[in-house]
């Protein structure tokens, strides 16, 4: 029996279930953007083969400087970690010092993961999806000392919180987590980022992930953004040199490359809604709307057989929302990916439910 994997993007077990080489699957369960990597952080990462000989800077001035000037706040105010998971993991020790953190349930499971290794603990409070934002029960207790999770957009349903309710909030927590790993797909006019707002919130810390839009998870790079004496603290508490030389190399070309951002804002809200029509048209399935780059959508037949039947049939993979507990075996996720992927992920589906 295979274990069931609690992320997307696990080929090596879809490939393990559809006997199929993990190259032959077309992979629609992990939420990356099929536009990427831009060639300027290709061409970073090449240049940077030389420098594997050394250690990376410590201090990561150079990357922390160019993250600073993309969001046009002090250096002080910037960690960069391997990846969103490593950077959850120095949070949720800050946090085991609260008497609870609200967390809005569905929810990205690595949030319970870093906050039950640190003995943290976790006041989840249930949503249900395509229902409107729980604002009203984000009241913590005045005799407790509490924290809050947020994710925006909202991971799993692609949901854009207000960043005039989110503000409105801030004051009433010792601590706030906001992880914004999917706000770089909107275009900034659209954005509801509080980058702007950390100097006014000392109890904010945002996650940001380049892995995700630039197409890198495979080098596992994001960052955190929050004041400089947490982020000290952080930085004594964890092993050194998290990001290796080609990360690096890669985050700093990533965020300079502003021809591909302007290139993926035009691409992403076309696809994005030609796929979520043709789901919708499609026999037991309803889509949600999203501002991200992926869509949620339930179905009238168990998600999970219809993962096993795409991957034994069109070796096409799907997020199945097992590891969402408030979601069940009712609803997949799907990434949006190029024209041609989508349309052969709605045909394969369609041969499925016309049967």
């Amino acid at each position: 029996m295979l274990s069931r994997p609690r992320h997307g993007g696990n080929l090596s077990w879809a490939a393990r279930f559809a006997s199929c080489p993990a190259g032959s699957l077309l992979d629609f369960s992990a939420s990356i953007n099929p536009l990427g990597p831009p060639l300027a952080v290709l061409t970073a990462i090449e240049a940077a083969f030389t420098h594997l000989s050394h250690y990376p800077d410590p201090d990561y001035d150079q990357l922390r400087q160019a993250i600073a000037l993309h969001h046009d706040i002090a250096p002080e105010w910037v960690l960069p970690g391997n990846g969103s998971a490593e950077l959850l993991t120095l949070a949720g020790r800050t946090f085991a010092s609260l008497d609870y953190t609200h967390l809005v349930t569905p929810a990205f499971g690595d949030y319970g993961r870093s906050w039950r290794g640190t003995g943290a603990q976790l006041n989840q409070i249930p949503w249900t999806v395509g229902s409107p934002w729980p604002w009203h029960v984000l009241n913590p207790n005045a005799n407790h000392k509490c924290g809050l999770i947020l994710n925006n957009p909202h991971n799993p349903s692609g949901t854009l919180l207000s960043r005039r309710e989110v503000i409105q909030l801030l004051p009433a927590y010792q601590w706030v987590l906001l992880d914004e790993a999917f706000m770089d797909f909107l275009p900034p006019s659209e954005q509801q980022s509080l980058i702007a707002d950390l100097l006014q919130f000392p109890n904010l810390i945002i996650l940001r992930s380049l892995t995700k839009f630039y197409s890198l998870p495979g080098l596992r790079i994001g960052y955190a953004l929050a004041h400089p004496d947490l982020l000290t603290q952080w930085r004594h508490w964890r092993d050194p040199w998290p990001v290796n030389v080609l990360a690096e190399a890669a985050a700093i070309a990533s965020v300079q490359a502003t021809a591909f951002q302007a290139q993926t804002w035009q691409w992403l809200p076309r696809q994005r809604q030609v796929l979520f029509n043709q789901l919708h048209s499609l026999p037991g399935l309803t889509p949600l709307p999203s501002t991200a780059n992926f869509l949620l959508v339930k179905t009238a037949c168990s998600a999970t057989q219809l993962q096993q039947a795409l991957l034994k049939n069109a070796r096409i993979l799907i997020r199945d929302c097992l590891s969402f507990p408030e979601l069940g075996d009712r609803f997949f996720r799907v990434a949006v990916r190029s024209e041609k992927d989508n349309q052969q992920l709605v045909t394969a589906l369609q041969q499925l439910l016309s049967t």
